[in-house]
């Protein structure tokens, strides 16, 4: 399979600044959307530390190792089943794990950074699965069949709220409180990432956002705006504008990944082969 992907970040018509960050990673497959904490120090430097952690942690050699030592503890301590959990998985609830206490570290130093915190998207493209990590409220969508599904959930107050009955899901958009999150990076040494893997298919659309999307724009319209367009350009391009058009009251970031099938490749007296960027 092929993997188209592009990305767009904007402040906004109201922020000053950006406080979204981005990692595109193409040869691992790997891609991230992080949302720095508004109500908090600094945070553009919370999301760009997460992103620049998570890119180390998947470029260096030595902490692939340590990952697969860890990954074969992990196992011998779940009786060689690791409770479902792929090693790809694994190292990607570490990547993030990792990005959350060197925040945390970088807060703790410098007085100037204290309490300053991050939301994280992360995906990685194995073969036919999509790996996905997150802490926060940026999410991770599939368009599928033109059917749109939120595959991530949101650690936001509103989210608790819906699941204990006490708040309707058509009514979050009124609910005051609904950009407080009750989870993300930086805000202590250690943090739950939830992490799963879905497979995907040829034709598959896959979108990591901000919150400064969501809040704007609702579901079905992204689904129609990600198919609407001719490329992952010109859908990321859609998204932006429509945001913006709505008055952009945060920083937007969307990167798109479309599912291709691998285009043939004539070979040799005539033999077919496959090319694959993912």
């Amino acid at each position: 399979m092929v993997l188209e992907v592009h990305f767009e970040t904007d402040v906004g018509r109201v922020r000053e600044k950006n406080e979204d960050s981005f990692l595109s990673m193409p040869a691992q497959g790997v891609y991230v959307v992080a949302d720095g904490m508004g109500g908090h120090n600094s945070g553009e430097i919370a999301s760009q530390i997460s992103v620049e952690a998570i890119k180390s942690f998947y470029e260096s050699d030595a902490t692939d190792q340590v990952v697969r030592q860890a990954f074969g503890a992990y196992r011998t301590l779940a009786n060689g089943h690791a409770g479902g959990v792929t090693l790809d998985e694994y190292r990607l609830r570490l990547a993030l794990e990792a990005a959350n206490l060197q925040i945390f570290n970088t807060a703790r130093r410098y007085v100037q950074f204290r309490d300053m915190g991050t939301t994280v998207v992360a995906v990685q493209f194995v073969k036919n699965r999509i790996y996905v990590g997150y802490v926060g409220d940026s999410r991770v969508y599939r368009v599928r069949d033109k059917k749109i599904v939120q595959l991530t959930e949101d650690h936001s107050l509103a989210n608790e709220y819906v699941k204990m009955k006490l708040l309707r899901k058509e009514d979050v958009p009124r609910f005051p409180y609904k950009n407080v999150i009750v989870r993300a990076l930086g805000l202590g040494a250690t943090v739950k990432v939830d992490t799963f893997y879905k497979e995907s298919r040829p034709g598959d659309w896959f979108l990591l956002c901000s919150d400064g999307l969501t809040d704007l724009v609702r579901d079905p319209e992204i689904r129609d705006l990600m198919l609407g367009g001719r490329d992952v350009r010109s859908a990321c391009r859609a998204l932006v504008d429509t945001a913006n058009a709505r008055g952009g009251v945060d920083n937007i970031t969307v990167l798109a990944v479309h599912v291709a099938r691998a285009r043939p490749v004539r070979g040799r007296r005539g033999h077919t082969t496959g090319t694959s960027h993912s």
